[in-house]
């Protein structure tokens, strides 16, 4: 068993490199136009990768006993892994580089985010011994995976039509996404420097020990011992296991995202929105509506499906009731809303373009609220995700 553990590990670490590699053959050939063969080279090495990583799942299952999808290194894992999937289907209809690459990037940071998580196999609790896991929960990430895929085409609608050489709303929205952007990628840099230098820093509170890998800025509420000269009391309110150490990586990820957008506006000497809209112009606009638009109609059943059928039919074996208004719960419920909006604002009132791009995009963020914010900071039964 250790060495099919070291070897899905391996597979992982070949599927991050594979997708690095098909990042840049994207980016090259999202530069240079009528470059077939360069599509189909990144195509082909983003394939591989998938199949690298479909090759990890596999060989996780099978040493762990049960579908790897039990908690957050799991789930965003298997998540990003059905949104490179999603991708490479959809560029199989749709050929633009430029699509592919947003989507690829995003399913990266996803990936590597996941990986900052813990990656040990444990047990699993009694409400999780049970077939309906892994239907459940790979049919919610395939079907969110569809529905963010929708996202991407919103986004470079949004940066296609917004006119880059006037201060409005919508130019600086767009730099406000890009600095999400950055501050998960500084997120990434960040763990991974202090992860080598070895930094870790004990917070005793009046329950228990917690160990920071970023130094301490905000702590429990109940702490009672001090690390930093400043810190700050979390509020108690935030009962999530650990959440004040969440909280406390968010607040170094936006300091290091705003830090990185400084640095990169300050070189490029314009807004970032402004440096890549020649690149998505080059896009047909009724294409990416398209997409949207598609993306959702699919995706929408597939969540609903797996996020609400499912998953109260899973309720009722594990707690009796299929309903219980937890935290999860109710989330779900307000992204399987939120698209049936949607979709229903499209066909009956044929939202369409700009407003219909931004939809897609508030949509997004639901999807990441639910998947990190409902997790990390707010108690519920689905905490031990």
């Amino acid at each position: 068993m250790e060495k099919l553990h070291l070897l899905s590990g391996q597979l992982l670490e070949a599927a991050f490199i594979s997708y690095l590699a098909g990042v840049i053959l994207f980016a090259w050939a999202a530069a240079r136009r009528k470059q077939l063969k360069l599509w189909k080279l990144a195509w082909g090495i983003t394939a591989l990768g998938w199949l690298s990583q479909l090759g990890f799942f596999i060989l996780r299952w099978v040493y762990s006993g049960h579908a790897p999808v039990s908690n957050l290194f799991e789930f965003m894992t298997f998540f990003g892994m059905m949104m490179v999937l999603v991708l490479l289907i959809v560029y199989r209809f749709y050929p633009y580089p430029l699509f592919a690459l947003l989507a690829l990037i995003i399913a990266i940071l996803i990936i590597g985010c996941a990986a900052m998580f813990p990656q040990e196999v444990a047990p699993l609790v009694p409400s999780l011994q049970s077939h309906w896991l892994y239907i459940h929960v790979t049919t919610a990430a395939l079907g969110e995976a569809v529905l963010s895929i929708s996202f991407f085409a919103g986004f470079l609608y949004i940066l296609h039509e917004t006119d880059q050489t006037k201060q409005h709303k919508s130019a600086w929205a767009i730099e406000g996404l890009f600095l999400v952007l950055l501050s998960v990628i500084g997120y990434m840099v960040l763990a991974f420097l202090f992860r080598i230098t070895g930094y870790t820093a004990v917070v005793t509170t009046a329950g228990e020990t917690v160990i920071y890998q970023l130094p301490p800025l905000l702590v429990p509420h109940d702490t009672v011992t001090s690390v930093l000269p400043v810190q700050i009391s979390a509020a108690a309110w935030m009962r999530g296991e650990n959440a004040a150490q969440q909280l406390n990586t968010v607040i170094f990820s936006v300091i290091a995202g705003v830090f990185l957008y400084i640095v990169i506006s300050a070189i490029v000497r314009k807004r970032i929105g402004a440096v890549l809209q020649p690149l998505v112009q080059k896009l047909p606009k009724e294409a990416l509506d398209d997409i949207g638009y598609r993306a959702v109609a699919i995706g929408f059943p597939i969540f609903t499906l797996g996020a609400l059928i499912f998953a109260m039919i899973w309720a009722q074996q594990a707690w009796d009731r299929f309903w219980g208004w937890d935290p999860k719960e109710v989330w779900a419920l307000v992204t399987w809303l939120f698209y049936a909006a949607f979709l229903h604002i499209r066909m009956l009132k044929g939202w369409q373009g700009i407003r219909s791009a931004w939809l897609l995009v508030i949509g997004f963020c639901i999807i990441l609220f639910n998947l990190l914010a409902v997790n990390l900071l707010i108690a519920g039964l689905h905490a031990y995700a």
